[in-house]
């Protein structure tokens, strides 16, 4: 599917309750979510035709929403039943899915409180986000000029389609200049994220990240804490410096998108891959790539 446009594409998108045509999953041009930012959405991957961790996402979207003052028209049980129909309906086994959720075009104004809630979910291929040989040594990041905003100017905890602007301007910008991606500071200049992942360090044995506290609480970024503990890593979340970074000594990234990705540089400071950039990528792999339980016991029969 490489250099087709996504509008292009074929298969099904499973849209308010009916599985349609691809290139039928159309929306009006006044619709309220494309012109006031009334949107929220979700990325999720499956692995052997397992969505992982589908619950969660389902939820927060319900979340995202409610954030918005509006309410997803479907329960999380019902939107994990579509993802998996979209995965089957399509033939895909590991892909990339997003479940998005807006408000449509019965009235165009700020207010828009009876317009109706539409839901879709879309899936296909989708490997690596970043570049093979790049994510083996680890990608470069540049520093965004834009901040995240202090969380009492905007919904941050919601994964809503307006937080996304400045990441699509930091990510051009970052990629113009030869980077992968940029790391976002937050309103005070601390250390935030990046525009699509959460940013993790390393340093005497201990991993440090930032507290999610004006933007989204990644839920790779809460698998990997959790897989780190679980190996005994001390996990500290903080507030974190810029400076602070020249004496870090590895650095990962994490998303549905990105998985665990090393870093080897952001702007001026440089990073060493190392082990424990390498047991998170492959403890995090195995997570993601669990068979379900029902396969495990037939297996075991």
């Amino acid at each position: 599917m490489a250099g087709v446009p996504f509008d292009s594409m074929t298969g099904k998108i499973w849209y308010n309750g009916d599985l349609v045509d691809w290139s039928d999953a159309k929306l009006h041009v006044l619709s309220h979510g494309l012109h006031y930012g009334s949107c929220v959405f979700e990325g999720e991957r499956a692995y052997g035709g397992v969505v992982f961790k589908s619950r969660e996402h389902s939820i927060r979207l319900h979340e995202s929403a409610r954030l918005l003052d509006f309410s997803v028209p479907y329960s999380a049980e019902e939107i994990d039943e579509a993802k998996k129909l979209v995965l089957e309906v399509n033939g895909f086994s590991d892909a990339y899915l997003r479940p998005v959720a807006w408000r449509g075009s019965e009235m165009m104004g700020v207010a828009a409180q009876t317009n109706r809630i539409n839901v879709a979910i879309a899936a296909w291929e989708w490997p690596s986000y970043f570049d093979p040989a790049q994510r083996l040594k680890g990608i470069r990041l540049d520093i965004a000029e834009y901040r995240r905003p202090d969380p009492r100017t905007a919904p941050s905890r919601s994964k809503a389609a307006g937080l996304y602007m400045i990441c699509t301007i930091s990510k051009h910008q970052a990629e113009r200049k030869g980077y992968a991606d940029a790391l976002m500071l937050d309103w005070q200049d601390r250390v935030a994220e990046c525009t699509g992942a959460n940013v993790f360090f390393t340093k005497d044995g201990a991993i440090h990240t930032p507290t999610a506290d004006c933007f989204l609480d990644g839920i790779t970024r809460q698998t990997v804490i959790d897989l780190a503990r679980r190996r005994g890593i001390d996990v500290v979340e903080r507030r974190i410096l810029p400076a602070e970074m020249e004496d870090f000594e590895e650095c990962f990234i994490t998303g549905t998108a990105a998985e665990v990705t090393p870093v080897g540089e952001i702007g001026p400071y440089k990073f060493a891959p190392g082990e424990v950039c390498r047991v998170m990528f492959e403890d995090y792999m195995a997570e993601v790539q669990q068979k379900p339980a029902a396969s495990r016991k037939s297996e075991a029969a």
